[in-house]
């Protein structure tokens, strides 16, 4: 029971983790850092407006999506989650986290509600 117990806790949408603010992301993507952002958020939600290099892979199919992001990028790359309020990217960090490939991961503190910068609505 403990170990369930443990992945319960550790998908909760609150609590610590790392984050990153909307002007330091940025100042991150002008200056060229290394990086991912990933996207969590519903797909109703990424039509919306995104923020550009983003890629989508919502929550629910974040565990089935994450091959494929790491095999295309180097473990030291800076990983982003995303979200609108930064409670699905909380769950997210900690999942791309357990699952060892990635070292930097960071949620968007505040979402996309806090994001300060230009976003992407992709054409329909």
């Amino acid at each position: 029971m403990g170990g369930a117990v443990s992945r319960i806790r550790n998908y909760r949408p609150w609590g610590y983790v790392p984050s990153i603010t909307s002007a330091a992301l940025a100042q991150d993507l002008t200056s060229g850092v290394p990086l991912v952002m990933i996207d969590v958020r519903t797909g109703g939600e990424w039509r919306s407006g995104h923020i550009s290099g983003a890629i989508h892979v919502p929550i629910h199919k974040l565990a089935a999506g994450l091959p494929a992001v790491e095999a295309t990028h180097d473990p030291s790359t800076r990983v982003i989650c995303i979200c609108r309020a930064a409670h699905r990217s909380k769950p997210a960090v900690r999942l791309i986290a357990d699952r060892g490939h990635f070292s930097d991961i960071r949620e968007l503190e505040g979402g996309m509600l806090r994001w300060e910068g230009k976003t992407v609505i992709p054409e329909t």
